[in-house]
């Protein structure tokens, strides 16, 4: 296992508790166009010797390069559960359930990289919404070819009350400046989280925690690499893609984001993705 950090001066690798800078030639986009993107990496890191003064100096970027970011929606019951109640005044409560049983999954457009906030970085809330939440979610990353390769951290910032009057509206309570977080480090692997593996979120406002909760991975329905296959069903990946696996941890109706709010997602052994409120 490997854990890629993209940093302001390049990419870093930590292997073995020591951390190594990747070769500049060796990019993102070029990892996630590999073959084998493991093996890449390791190639390039032969002749690397570890970094004498560590990590990074706290600043990290998205681990993305060129790469889109999906999102795969309904995959835990809670999730379902939740969508089907903030559509029942718009009749669209019944789509959410038909898709929860059925072969194919919902998945939809998320992020283009610009839109992307880095760990430590300012998410958004609309300006046109009154109701917001994160969605802590396991991040595929998706070679060029659909293998996984890894995994990472994702947000995907949601407006519910946009989502919730019209299941159309879906690209609008989804898609929009900063709506997405990735990080903090990139999980180079060939083995996916356990289903015992911890996912958990916890939000706090003014130092004080006003929202945290955990589920397991092993609370998804789908199997993730029949995920991956139904995102590169006639569509291509030429830098490969970020699927986000949807979430099963939704706060109470009445909870909504405020500005400055910080949000903590933490999966092991990606670490813990925090940002801040717009």
């Amino acid at each position: 296992m490997l854990r890629l950090y993209a940093t302001p001066a390049g990419l870093i690798v930590e292997r073995d508790a020591a951390f190594f800078p990747v070769p500049h030639a060796l990019t993102l986009d070029a990892l996630f166009a590999a073959a084998d993107p493991q093996a890449l990496l390791l190639a390039a890191l032969l002749d690397t010797r570890p970094a004498a003064a560590g990590a990074h100096d706290g600043t990290l970027l998205a681990p993305l390069q060129s790469q889109e970011v999906w999102a795969a929606g309904v995959t835990y019951y809670r999730s379902r559960t939740a969508r089907m109640a903030e559509s029942k005044d718009s009749g669209g409560g019944t789509f959410y359930d038909k898709v929860y049983a059925a072969d194919r999954p919902e998945i939809f457009f998320k992020a283009t990289p610009h839109r992307v906030a880095a760990p430590g970085g300012g998410v958004r809330i609309r300006s046109d919404s009154k109701w917001n939440v994160p969605e802590p979610e396991l991040t595929l990353a998706i070679n060029s070819a659909g293998k996984i390769f890894g995994y990472t951290l994702g947000n995907d910032m949601s407006s519910r009350d946009i989502e919730g009057e019209n299941p159309l509206y879906l690209p609008q309570a989804k898609v929009y400046d900063q709506c997405a977080a990735l990080g903090p480090c990139l999980v180079v692997t060939s083995t996916l989280p356990t289903a015992d593996t911890v996912l958990a979120i916890e939000i706090r406002r003014a130092g004080a925690t006003v929202f945290a909760e955990a589920t397991t991975i092993g609370q998804i329905k789908r199997p993730l690499p029949s995920l991956a296959d139904w995102l590169y069903r006639d569509n291509a990946f030429p830098h490969g893609a970020y699927l986000m696996t949807g979430t099963g941890i939704v706060p109470p109706d009445a909870f909504t984001l405020q500005p400055a709010d910080e949000i903590r997602i933490t999966l092991d052994p990606v670490g813990t993705l925090v940002n801040f409120v717009r």
